[in-house]
């Protein structure tokens, strides 16, 4: 008779710090009945010590202290109680990541196990090999009595990453962030922001996940976008009021425009009148020439769309959502560091040389009055971009002024 398979068991979730493409060499995706978990820690093998008639596996001895991270995972208070106080395990015990059993039950969501841990004499803000603290683990799990419990043990927030040690340092935009209540906030724009008040008004708030403390382009991403925002002063320009980069979570605050985009108004009310697709035109045409003749070095927006053109209370436009904007430092034209992911940006409306990762200058900073190729399905658009294919204009060539088609 065939012997029992390995018994095996998982040690919790993982790091809110680690990236994906990081957890492939340590860890085991696990899939089973009562958890829809797919990043777990590494498994322990036990044996039950049975035999087929081959060779009597050696029986290995679990350390207390590896059951004590098993007993965190499962919320076992009385086993935690009689590992430490009975078989010695140790409370600060670190796996091969440098998770604790704190982490284990942060992330798990048992406020009981928490105290417990703590009760006796675990560290409170312990740092796995990704930096990722207990604190850290519940923020990111959402696990919010974990996240109070841990607090009130004294454990401090994560360091934001663009954190500075002297006072005189801290940008001029800084913005506490105990001053904006989000209690009636609501996404608006995409979902990309939120709608809050600050000191009496209503201002638009882009959070940054907990992701960015890993992911080194997304960190690179909103440095540039803060670097481009406080240059720009333009009524046909969303205005950049401040941001939170000394405190975790990230935000950049802006002006809020309660019309919301050019796009849902487009489907609300269909083709424009003559009068008004002008205004419009010029609109957004005095915020792009604006962007355009920054010096020293001008501004390529990159991600020109009706979703990212907003309309104030008079109805006028402005251009917002500079989360991929690039400087133009050279004549010849930018070359992106990474290719553009159609998953993060609509590619439908962005100028072939950006889908294919080649240089550009200002004039991919176009739009016109449709979709381009707006009777393909977006995969099929992205096919014809690579296929070198050109959006193709609708209108009439006698409604283009001279060589503007062209």
């Amino acid at each position: 008779m065939d012997s029992p398979g390995a018994v095996r068991f998982p040690l919790g979730r993982q790091s809110s710090y680690a990236a994906l493409d990081k957890l492939t060499t340590t860890t085991t995706t696990v899939t089973s009945d009562d958890t829809n978990d797919d990043l777990r820690l590494p498994l322990i093998e036990l044996t039950d010590g049975s035999s087929d008639g081959a060779a009597e596996p050696e029986e290995i001895e679990i350390p207390a202290s590896v059951k004590l991270m098993f007993a965190a995972h499962e919320g076992d208070v009385d086993g935690i109680k009689e590992l430490v106080e009975d078989s010695g395990a140790d409370v600060n015990f670190k796996d091969m990541d440098n998770r604790t059993p704190l982490h284990v039950a942060a992330c798990q969501g048992y406020v009981d196990v928490v105290d417990l841990l703590i009760n006796m004499n675990a560290e409170v803000d312990p740092k796995d090999r990704w930096g990722s603290t207990p604190l850290a683990d519940a923020i990111y799990y959402k696990n919010h009595e974990v996240v109070k419990a841990l607090e009130d043990h004294g454990a401090k927030p994560p360091m934001a990453p663009m954190h500075v040690k002297n006072a005189r340092d801290v940008p001029e935009y800084e913005i506490d962030p105990q001053e904006i209540d989000f209690s009636e906030s609501v996404n608006i724009n995409k979902g990309t922001f939120l709608r809050a008040s600050w000191r009496g008004i209503q201002v638009a708030v882009k959070k940054l996940g907990d992701e960015v403390f890993t992911d080194e382009e997304k960190l690179r991403a909103f440095r540039d976008e803060l670097s481009l925002l406080q240059r720009i002063r333009h009524p046909n320009v969303v205005q950049f009021l401040g941001a939170v980069t000394q405190h975790t979570p990230m935000m950049i605050v802006t002006e809020f425009l309660p019309k919301g985009d050019l796009c849902e108004f487009l489907k609300d009310n269909g083709a424009l009148k003559p009068k008004t697709a002008v205004r419009f035109a010029l609109d957004i045409a005095r915020g792009m020439s604006y962007l355009h003749e920054i010096k020293p070095h001008p501004i390529i927006h990159c991600d020109l769309e009706p979703s990212n053109i907003l309309r104030d209370d008079s109805g006028h436009l402005k251009v917002a959502d500079f989360g991929v904007s690039k400087l133009l430092k050279v004549s010849k034209g930018v070359e992106r560091n990474r290719p553009i992911s159609c998953e993060e940006y609509s590619c439908r409306y962005m100028a072939p040389e950006l889908f294919r990762n080649e240089d550009y200058d200002t004039k991919v900073d176009m739009i016109e009055g449709c979709p381009p190729f707006a009777s393909k399905e977006d995969k099929n658009a992205q096919e014809a971009y690579a296929a070198n294919e050109r959006p193709p204009f609708k209108a009439s060539g006698k409604s283009y002024p001279h060589r503007l088609k062209e």
